[in-house]
């Protein structure tokens, strides 16, 4: 069943009522960083160790990180807000101020992150305005033992244990 034009409001609301995390996924391009803001992430598989990600079909930056076959998902602290804010700006100097190290395989971990996931393209799949991308983990770190940041009815919040 297909959500009318019409109810896509509705459609936002009521799916905004699930809590999802804060990433941020980068990689380099053309010897730059490039990365953007994302909250529909998810583990797929264990054995291979896979996740996935939603691209908008409208972003800038996914054909960057697209063309490089591999990317950095970089899951933000609580402490996060303005980074995540950032990266969800189109056409922004994304980096400019933003600390960042090379993973052993190349891509951006950002400074200061709960944890990273390095990964390769496994596959792609069209789903409407979007692009499903699975990636195929090569590395993965915690580097804090703090809190997530998570988004919630259209603002970002706190996870209180």
């Amino acid at each position: 069943m297909s959500v009318p034009t019409s109810d896509a409001a509705r459609y936002r609301q009521v799916l905004g009522h699930f809590v999802t995390g804060v990433t941020v996924i980068t990689a380099m391009s053309d010897g730059q960083p490039v990365g953007l803001a994302v909250n529909s992430f998810t583990s797929v598989s264990l054995e291979p160790a896979l996740v996935a990600f939603c691209a908008g079909k409208s972003s800038s930056t996914w054909p960057s990180i697209q063309a490089g076959g591999r990317f950095c998902v970089n899951i933000l602290a609580e402490d996060q807000e303005d980074v995540s804010r950032v990266f969800a700006t189109s056409g922004a100097d994304k980096f400019r101020g933003v600390g960042w190290r090379s993973s052993h395989a190349g891509m951006p971990v950002l400074a200061d992150v709960l944890a990273w996931i390095d990964c390769t393209i496994d596959a792609e799949h069209d789903a409407g305005d979007h692009v499903i991308v699975v990636g195929r983990v090569v590395d993965l770190a915690v580097e804090r033992d703090v809190r997530p940041l998570v988004f919630f009815r259209g603002g970002y919040g706190r996870f209180e244990a």
